[in-house]
C-alpha cells in the first residue's frame, strides 16, 4: 500500500492561512488534494496538520469535506508523518508531499512511486538532484526506514526537516533519484509569499476552467507564452 502524507498547516510568518487560500473558487489544499486524486500509484491520501489551536479550523474544514486528517507535533514533522504510517499497517512506502505546492503533478508523483518499486530504494525523490521547478518535489520513503528514523535521537533541525537524516546517509539507506526530461531547476512555483499565490492565481485562472487536470508542462508553456503571468514568477 502507498500511503501519500500532505503537509499542511494555517502558520506561516510571511503568508498566514495560505493553506485556506482560494484558487479558482476552492481552498488551494483542496486544489492539492483533487491533483493528487489523479495520481494512479497512490492507496490512500492523509492530510497532516499540527495540533496547534491555529489549525483547528483547515482539520474541521477537511473532516466536513471527507478528507482523512491526522493531528500530531508541531514542531517534529518526521515524528508526525510517521504515525500516519503506523495507523496503517499495510502501508509498504510512505510519499511526502509539501502543502505549499498548488502545480504538484500526478504524474510525477506516479513516476517517482515506479521508480522506488522498480529499485527497491529505501529513499527515492527528485529533490537531491533538483531538475524539477520548487514545488513538485516528491519523497518516496519505505515506511519501516521512516519508522526507523523517527525514532532515533535526531539532531533539532532534522525534526524540522524530516527526511533530512534519511538523504543525508546514502551509505546507510539506498537511494533512487528521479530527474525531469529538462532541467527546470531555477523555477519556483512554491506559494510562499502574496506574489507567490499571485502567481498561482494567475496560472489556475487561465489553465484550471478548461482543464482542471493541467500539468507541469501546461504551466511551462504558459509562462513561456504569458509575459503578463510570466511577470509573477520572476
Amino acid at each position: 500500500m502507498i500511503l501519500a502524507v500532505l503537509q499542511a498547516r494555517m502558520g506561516s510568518s510571511r503568508l498566514p492561512g495560505k493553506s485556506m487560500a482560494t484558487l479558482q473558487g476552492e481552498p488551494m489544499i483542496v486544489r492539492q488534494l483533487e491533483r493528487l486524486r489523479g495520481a494512479r500509484c497512490l492507496s490512500k491520501i492523509i492530510v497532516a496538520t499540527s495540533q496547534e489551536t491555529a489549525d483547528d479550523a483547515l482539520a474541521g474544514f477537511l473532516v466536513s469535506r471527507g478528507y482523512t486528517v491526522h493531528r500530531g507535533a508541531g514542531a517534529d514533522i518526521l515524528a508526525r508523518i510517521a504515525r500516519c504510517a503506523d495507523a496503517i499497517s499495510a502501508v509498504s512506502h510512505v510519499v511526502r508531499l509539501k502543502g505549499d505546492a498548488p502545480f504538484m503533478d500526478p504524474g510525477v508523483v506516479d513516476d517517482a512511486v515506479r521508480m522506488a518499486l522498480a529499485s527497491g530504494a529505501d529513499y527515492t525523490s527528485n529533490r537531491v538532484y533538483r531538475t524539477y521547478p520548487a514545488g513538485l518535489e516528491v519523497e518516496v520513503i519505505k515506511a519501516r526506514v521512516l519508522r526507523r528514523a523517527a525514532a532515533e535521537e535526531r539532531d533539532p533541525t532534522a525534526r524540522i526537516s524530516p527526511t533530512a537524516a534519511i538523504r543525508s546517509q546514502p551509505e546507510r539507506w539506498s537511494q533512487a533519484h528521479l530527474r525531469a526530461a529538462r532541467d527546470c531547476s531555477r523555477l519556483d512555483w512554491r506559494v510562499k509569499t502574496a506574489a507567490d499565490l499571485a502567481f498561482a492565481r494567475s496560472v489556475y485562472d487561465a489553465l484550471y476552467p478548461s482543464d482542471p487536470d493541467f500539468r507541469m508542462g501546461d504551466v511551462l508553456d504558459l509562462v513561456e507564452n504569458r509575459q503578463d503571468i510570466a511577470r509573477f514568477a520572476a
